[in-house]
């Protein structure tokens, strides 16, 4: 019997809500071993989250935040 067969085992032989628990947890451990690209930019952080963001509203939002800020600091 190989490991599969036996996780596979194993499994069969526990109650529903332990089966799910045990879904979950390899879940889980799933995604914790998948490593994820560095996300460079802000349309990177941004594309998860289905925001189209051109780069003029970047450039928008960095005039609205930085438009006033003094540039010579005595």
């Amino acid at each position: 019997m190989n490991l599969e067969q036996a996780v596979l085992e194993k499994f069969r032989q526990l109650p529903i809500d332990k089966q799910q628990e045990l879904l979950d947890f390899a879940e889980f451990l799933y995604q914790k071993t998948t490593t994820k690209s560095a996300l460079l930019s802000v349309r990177g952080l941004c594309t998860d989250l289905k925001v189209d963001i051109t780069e003029e509203d970047i450039a928008h939002a960095r005039q609205e935040m930085w438009g006033n800020f003094p540039r010579d600091i005595v």
